[in-house]
């Protein structure tokens, strides 16, 4: 089965000089070298791990397929449902990886640059490929075929591409229902009251319905809560599982092992795995 991520990659390319080229006539100053080439080499790190991730996830879902619940074959209006059902799990794997520290481990990667454009699409996860895949289970377990859904995946991946940008700015009625750059930007932003926002793949409805969406009003500010200043692509890969791993060892109960694992990202950033066991000790400390 042919990737269409790979089969895509010149138009990638493409698409990112003419914006840079763009970018250089407009003196936007979107892009910056150092950045742009740490992106282009994690998304290269992420193209080579896929091909071993992406192997051992369409083998577990053919195996999953076997117990299908409802034969579900190739017929037009299998697509369209797989369609939305690949559109719900990317939903809420995206937000998820927002709200539980071990997804974020990988997630962050994405959410790394302090810049916003097309190489910023490119910017992805060399761990999440072995794990993601819990939120799609339930979809060759239904009965849709592996390739089916590696293709719906590949699909939203492809669309999600043109939407790293700033040079397009509203987009209109179509915004009511598609994800757009727009929406996109909000997702990526730092200000308070875009963090965490906007989690949609192709359909922004998701956002809507589960009350996660917000409208770009003021201009955005790009990268992490806490940047990470770095272009060293292993540091950009595994930062936050070093994090986690440090958080883990000096945990003193497992309630703090479960939080420092499985917390709130921004909630750990904030104060820490050990905050409450902290506060109760300083609670207990005579005061002079």
């Amino acid at each position: 089965m042919p990737d269409l991520i790979q089969l895509a990659i010149p138009a990638f390319i493409i698409l990112l000089l003419v914006e840079a080229i763009v970018d250089a006539w407009m003196r936007r100053d979107l892009y910056e070298s150092k950045d742009t080439a740490a992106s282009l080499t994690m998304g290269v790190g992420n193209v080579v791990v896929g091909l071993v991730s992406k192997g051992l996830v369409f083998a577990l879902f053919a195996w999953v397929h076997k117990f299908a619940i409802v034969p579900i074959g190739y017929q037009w209006w299998a697509w369209v449902l797989a369609f939305f059902a690949d559109d719900f799990s990317y939903y809420w794997f995206h937000r998820t990886s927002h709200e539980c520290r071990l997804f974020w481990a990988s997630h962050v990667v994405h959410h790394s640059s302090q810049h916003y454009n097309l190489s910023t699409a490119l910017r992805q996860t060399w761990t999440g490929g072995f794990f993601s895949f819990v939120f799609w289970l339930w979809m060759p377990l239904l009965g849709f075929q592996p390739i089916m859904i590696f293709t719906m995946q590949a699909v939203s991946l492809l669309y999600q591409f043109w939407i790293h940008t700033e040079l397009v700015k509203r987009t209109g009625v179509f915004e009511m229902v598609m994800n757009t750059p727009s929406h996109h930007r909000v997702h990526h932003a730092t200000n308070p009251q875009y963090i965490d926002r906007n989690h949609a793949g192709i359909l922004i409805i998701w956002d809507k319905l589960f009350g996660s969406f917000e409208p770009e009003r003021e201009p955005c500010v790009y990268g992490l809560t806490s940047n990470i200043h770095t272009f060293n692509p292993l540091r950009i890969a595994f930062h936050e599982w070093i994090d986690m791993g440090r958080d883990l060892k000096s945990a003193g109960t497992w309630r703090e092992r479960m939080i420092a694992v499985f917390g709130n990202p921004g909630a750990i950033q904030r104060h820490g795995p050990a905050l409450q066991s902290f506060e109760v000790d300083r609670q207990q400390v005579p005061q002079e």
